[in-house]
C-alpha cells in the first residue's frame, strides 16, 4: 500500500507522466483501435488477494489503459463538442482530490462554499447575465435541467407535489422544446414523473430554431384540451447544429401562458464571454433558469456545469431537508448548496474553474474564442468554395455541418459515401468526427474548440478530407 511517506515520490511520477501526455497527446490516435471487450479480458479476472506496487499499477496504465482512451484532448477530436482541459484546470482537480472534502454544506468547507458563490458572480459578470440571477456549479446539465424542471413543477403545485406526489393533483402538464433539443430534456421530464408523453416537441424552421408560431398554438391548443402549460426549453446552441431559439419571442409566450422558461446554452453559453456574440443572448433575462457548460468549451475539466435561477428561494424550497445531524446555525447566513440540486454530497468543482479564471483572465480566454471561431469560419469558406462539399448549416459557434455532395445523386447514395467517409476519417487514427440528421441529410459534424487546436490542425484534416473523399469516390466508380 502506498503509504504517505511515499507519495511524494509517485506524485513526482504521475505528474511528469502528466506533462509528457500534455506534450505528446497529438502522438496518440485519436479514436482507440482496441476492439470490444479487449481492455476488459486483458485485466485479472479478480482483484488482487494482496496489494501491489505503485511501479506495477503505472506499467499496466501505460500498457493497457492508455490504448483503450479516445483522446479527448487532442486537437483534431473533433467530434460531438470539445471537452477542454487546460493545465490550470489540471492541478486544480489534483488539489481539490487532495483535500478530498465533501463539500456538501458550508460547515464542511466554507472555503468551497464561498469560492463557488464569489466564482459563480464573476462568471456571470464575464457572460453578461443578469445582476440578480444566483449561481450555483452541477456536475452536467442534465442535472441542471432536472433542477429547472423540479423547480417549476413545485412552484406550479405550491409546493405540495414533494409531499402529496403528483397524483394528488387534477393538473395534466405539458412541457414544451423543439424537435432540436437535447435527450437531457426527455430525461428530466420522466424523472420529474411529468412523463414524456406530455413533452411536446415543437417543429422548427429552416434554421432548426424552434417555430415561434407552431409553439404558441400548441400551447391555446393543449390550455383547449384542459392541460396545464408547466414549462419550456429554448436552445441557444442545439445538440446537432448549434441552432438558437428566439428567447425573446419564447419568453413574452411563456409570461402570457404562465410558463417556466429554461434556456438550455449547455456548450455555446461560453461565447457570451465575448460581446460582439451577445447579441446570439438577448432576451435571456426573461428567462427562469440558465445552465451552461464551462467543462466544455472553458478550458475547465470535466465537470463543471453552472446552473443560474432567478428565484433561488423557489429552487433550496424544491430541494432543502434538514435533517437534525446537518443543522449547524449557520443556515441563514451562508449558501449550503446542496439545497441547490439533488445531490447532497458535492465536490469542490469551483477550485479549478477558479484556477482557470484566473490563470487565463478574461483576456486569454477571450483570445482562445476568438482563435476557434476563427479557424471555424477558415474552414467554413473551404466548404463553400469547394464544388465536393455542401454547407449545411450557417456556422454561429465553432460547429461547421457538411456533407459531401453531387446533385446528381440522391439523398439515400449521399448518406451511403459520407457515411463512408467518416468511417475511413475515423479510421486513420489522426482525428474523430461524428455526424448527424438535419431535415433527414447525413451530415458531418466538425467540432471546433479544443485547447490547443490551430490553423495546421485544420489543414492537416482539409487535406486528409479531399484524400478521403477521392479515394471513396473512385471506389463508388468501380461499383
Amino acid at each position: 500500500m502506498l503509504e504517505r511517506e511515499n507519495f511524494r515520490e509517485y506524485a513526482h511520477k504521475v505528474a511528469d507522466k502528466m506533462a509528457d501526455y500534455l506534450e505528446n497527446v497529438e502522438e496518440y490516435d485519436v479514436l482507440s483501435k482496441v476492439k470490444p471487450r479487449q481492455i476488459f479480458d486483458e485485466l485479472p479476472l479478480s482483484a488482487p488477494k494482496e496489494g501491489e506496487s505503485m511501479d506495477v499499477i503505472l506499467k499496466d496504465f501505460d500498457d493497457i489503459i492508455l490504448k483503450g482512451m479516445t483522446h479527448w484532448q487532442h486537437p483534431q477530436f473533433f467530434g460531438y463538442f470539445p471537452a477542454n482541459s487546460s493545465p490550470a484546470s489540471v492541478l486544480g482537480e489534483m488539489l481539490t482530490a487532495t483535500l478530498g472534502a465533501q463539500c456538501m454544506i458550508w460547515q464542511t468547507s466554507p472555503a468551497a462554499a464561498e469560492l463557488e458563490e464569489k466564482t459563480m458572480i464573476w462568471l456571470g459578470e464575464w457572460c453578461g447575465l443578469p445582476k440578480d440571477w444566483h449561481g450555483v456549479i452541477q456536475d452536467t446539465a442534465s442535472a441542471g435541467t432536472l433542477c429547472s424542471i423540479l423547480t417549476a413543477r413545485e412552484k406550479a403545485t405550491n409546493f405540495q407535489s414533494n409531499t402529496k406526489g403528483l397524483a394528488f393533483f387534477d393538473e395534466k402538464f405539458r412541457t414544451y422544446c423543439s424537435d432540436q433539443t437535447h435527450s437531457s430534456i426527455d430525461k428530466a421530464v420522466r424523472i420529474a414523473g411529468i412523463g414524456s408523453d406530455n413533452l411536446i416537441k415543437i417543429k422548427t424552421d429552416s434554421s432548426f430554431s424552434i417555430d415561434i408560431n407552431a409553439f404558441e398554438e400548441q400551447v391555446k391548443k393543449d390550455i383547449q384540451e384542459g392541460c396545464t402549460p408547466l414549462w419550456a426549453v429554448a436552445n441557444l446552441g442545439t445538440t446537432s447544429s448549434t441552432a438558437f431559439d428566439n428567447v425573446t419571442e419564447m419568453a413574452k409566450i411563456c409570461k402570457k401562458y404562465g410558463i417556466w422558461l429554461h434556456i438550455d446554452a449547455a456548450y455555446a453559453g461560453t461565447v457570451a464571454i465575448l460581446p460582439e456574440k451577445r447579441y446570439l443572448f438577448e432576451g435571456i433575462e426573461e428567462g427562469d433558469s440558465y445552465v451552461f457548460n464551462p467543462h466544455k468549451w472553458m478550458f475547465v475539466n470535466f465537470d463543471c456545469s453552472v446552473y443560474y435561477v432567478k428565484d433561488k428561494g423557489a429552487l433550496i424550497r424544491t430541494f432543502e431537508i434538514l435533517p437534525e445531524y446537518l443543522k449547524t446555525g449557520f443556515e441563514s447566513k451562508v449558501n449550503n448548496y446542496r439545497d441547490w440540486g439533488v445531490a447532497l454530497g458535492r465536490r469542490f468543482r469551483a477550485l479549478k474553474l477558479w484556477f482557470v479564471m484566473r490563470n487565463f483572465g478574461l483576456d486569454g480566454i477571450q483570445e482562445k474564442l476568438r482563435l476557434h471561431l476563427s479557424l471555424t469560419d477558415y474552414f467554413t469558406q473551404k466548404i463553400i468554395t469547394h464544388s465536393d462539399f455542401e454547407l449545411i448549416t450557417n456556422p454561429e459557434v465553432g460547429l461547421v455541418c457538411f456533407r459531401y455532395f453531387d446533385a446528381n445523386k440522391s439523398d439515400e447514395e449521399l448518406e451511403k459515401i459520407n457515411t463512408q467517409i467518416l468511417k475511413s476519417l475515423n479510421e486513420t487514427g489522426k482525428v474523430f468526427l461524428s455526424h448527424t440528421k438535419l431535415n433527414d441529410k447525413y451530415v458531418l459534424r466538425l467540432s471546433i474548440g479544443q485547447t490547443y487546436v490551430e490553423k495546421k490542425h485544420i489543414d492537416g484534416f482539409w487535406e486528409l478530407l479531399l484524400s478521403v473523399s477521392s479515394e471513396q469516390l473512385s471506389i463508388e466508380k468501380t461499383l
